[in-house]
């Protein structure tokens, strides 16, 4: 395996981990020199209560100077910091730090002109342009917490959020460009201001000259300023980064399956530098000179951790990608970015790989493109099949890094860290814990089981290391709730799994994935490796529903390779028959559909508990951030029929 040369390779990763676990504070005292602090800290932890902490308490710095001023100030200042590429309209843009920096000031004193100083919220709501990491690092210049909603968010969840993080001020755009359609923001904003209870100060637009619209349209508006984005830098005052406390908050960032009651994941600021700082460096090799491409969403974790904060810290260069893997305008769209940029390391989500090799299986189109550049592939979001772990690593000829972490944390639980030793791989599994990721399996008791490849509730014992949620914004009693209650003494992840005799994890899926047939437990994550395994088969979903005789069911959805020609009862009587040979009867597996796509988030998360719902007939509310509503048709139509089963589509 051939590594750019900020590989030490010198430590062992076993030395490493030994390191963080015998000497929590010097190893992360340590990290943290990575780190420019306006007060460097004395104390690496505090521990307050069982259930309370804080990273670095005396120490003091400011994210935006980290991520932009430290490197223009160390002579790095013509380094390109951000490339902008969009799909869309096929716009290309480059901004060095020095460019960057310069932008974020300016827009770090518009936004004090409008009132925001320390501890305001801001909440951002834009497309994939370079405005949306301007408008983040300014919020971490001033002190300020962003709160970045997908634009072109519902109206209704917007107003939610509107009520629960009480911003000062919105900023957006006119719109967004999704293939084939623009969306229209600004009566969206208007319509959510209107719903929430919260009274907004003001609301910056950025025109797009693609989508009509502009402040213009409602500055009769008297209850709050509409005000161009443009117009406002005319006058502006560069602001100077603010000092602020390590343990200040610097963003509030909603999870992908709210509905109703938001709930809201507050993220620090000096553990976060120094875990992505750590993360950069040791996980994905991002150091001056390297490029990194995620094709994520600002509006994620993903984008927020590996698009903004983490490349900038790291003083790399990171791409900031407008389009999807898949028709805009081919397949080949990801390896394009990766050879005109000379990408070093590529993230994106299992979903994005899954949509290239449903077009293109055998992977012609990477054969127009030279990606020597690329150093590894790193995924996360959900689950990687082995079958897709395969294909990948036989295409692309680079490591792949199934890694696995969740908004709340931050940053990766579990990974292999390539940088400093490469891990042999094993499909299926998320390698080994991090530094300060201690992970267990636990049963329902909360009690460890220490025999590998017993299956169970993986949690992680506390405290949780730099980087991971300090909190629920507004409700601590909900975040002990939701994390620290299940199992006393440990964070609950909410996914099933099991590590196997090297202390590799595998995931298996969301504990409430877990099916029980006849008293048999069964994995969701296991039938879909089976499922995978035919070769007519692009992606799939297995969920558990209702069955008056064995209690559950399992029941298999699955969308198939482009220009494969199945016959449905032939492809139903394959898959039943490799679930019998692997699984074997007790899955009493007999239940197919195939379906043209299936439901999912915009981050690709399938939405398995809605699709339980609403087979089993029982009440269900629709994921905000569903990517296309009417990809639950076919499933409701099968439904009112009463026909889940073999060929229906």
């Amino acid at each position: 395996m051939q590594l750019p040369s900020v590989s030490s390779g010198s430590t062992p990763y076993s030395e490493v981990d030994a390191f963080s676990r015998t000497d929590r504070s010097g190893f992360w005292l340590e990290a943290a020199k990575a780190v420019d602090w306006i007060r460097p800290p004395t104390v690496a932890i505090e521990q307050r209560s069982p259930r309370e902490w804080g990273w670095f308490p005396d120490g003091e710095l400011n994210l935006s100077a980290n991520a932009l001023d430290r490197h223009v100030d160390a002579g790095r200042g013509d380094l390109t910091a951000l490339l902008y590429d969009s799909a869309m309209t096929g716009t290309k843009a480059a901004f060095s730090y020095r460019e960057l920096r310069d932008l974020v000031a300016d827009f770090a004193g518009v936004l004090r002109s409008q009132g925001v100083g320390v501890g305001d919220r801001v909440l951002v709501y834009l497309p994939m342009t370079p405005d949306a990491v301007v408008a983040m690092l300014a919020c971490a210049r001033l002190g300020a917490i962003h709160s970045v909603v997908f634009g072109g968010f519902a109206a209704t969840e917007l107003a939610v959020r509107i009520d629960d993080a009480t911003p000062k001020v919105i900023v957006t755009a006119s719109g967004g460009l999704e293939p084939g359609r623009a969306v229209e923001y600004l009566h969206l904003v208007r319509k959510a201001i209107d719903l929430a209870a919260h009274r907004v100060q003001s609301v910056i637009v950025r025109d797009r000259a693609a989508v009509p619209g502009s402040a213009a349209d409602y500055q009769g508006d008297t209850e709050v300023a509409w005000l161009d984005w443009e117009e406002l830098l005319v006058d502006a005052v560069p602001a100077a980064p603010v000092s602020m406390p390590s343990e200040a908050p610097l963003y509030i960032l909603y999870t992908s399956g709210t509905t109703g009651s938001p709930k809201g994941i507050v993220r620090d600021t000096g553990g976060y530098a120094v875990a992505l700082a750590w993360a950069m460096k040791n996980i994905y090799g991002i150091v001056p000179g390297q490029t990194i491409f995620t094709a994520s969403d600002v509006g994620w974790v993903v984008g927020h951790s590996f698009i903004v904060y983490g490349p900038l810290i790291a003083g790399g260069t990171t791409v900031l990608y407008e389009g999807k893997p898949v028709g805009t305008p081919d397949a080949g769209a990801f390896w394009r970015i990766v050879e005109e940029y000379r990408v070093n390391a590529l993230y994106t989500a299992p979903t994005a790989l899954r949509a290239i090799r449903r077009v293109d299986v055998g992977l012609a189109e990477l054969e127009r493109y030279d990606i020597s550049s690329l150093k590894a592939l790193y995924l996360a979001g959900e689950r990687l099949d082995p079958e897709t772990w395969h294909w990948a690593n036989d295409g692309l000829g680079v490591p792949i890094v199934d890694h696995w972490w969740q908004t709340e944390t931050g940053w990766s639980i579990c990974a292999n860290p390539l940088y400093i030793e490469a891990l042999p791989a094993k499909a299926g599994s998320t390698t080994v814990p991090m530094p300060g990721f201690d992970v267990r399996i636990v049963d329902a008791s909360g009690s460890t089981i220490d025999e590998p490849g017993v299956e169970g509730n993986i949690a992680i014992a506390l405290p949780l290391p730099p980087g991971a949620l300090i909190g629920i914004w507004g409700s601590p009693e909900r975040y002990a709730e939701a994390y620290l209650s299940a199992f006393p003494g440990f964070y609950a992840t909410g996914d099933a799994g099991h590590l196997d005799e090297d202390g590799y994890l595998f995931v298996m899926g969301r504990t409430d994935d877990v099916i029980n047939v006849a008293g048999h437990r069964l994995s969701t994550g296991s039938l879909e490796e089976v499922l995978t395994l035919h070769p007519a088969v692009a992606e799939c979903a297995v969920i558990g529903v209702h069955d008056d005789l064995k209690g559950q069911r399992a029941a298999g959805f699955v969308t198939l390779k482009i220009g494969v020609d199945h016959h449905p009862d032939t492809l139903v009587a394959e898959l039943v028959a490799l679930v019998r040979e692997h699984i074997g009867p007790v899955a009493a597996f007999r239940d197919v559909t195939v379906l043209d796509r299936l439901p999912k988030t915009r981050s690709g998360k399938i939405l398995r508990k809605t699709m339980r719902q609403i087979v089993d007939g029982v009440p269900y509310t629709v994921p905000a951030t569903i990517e296309d509503v009417s990809v639950l048709d076919p499933l409701l139509a099968l439904f009112r029929t009463a026909e889940v089963g073999a060929g229906s589509s």
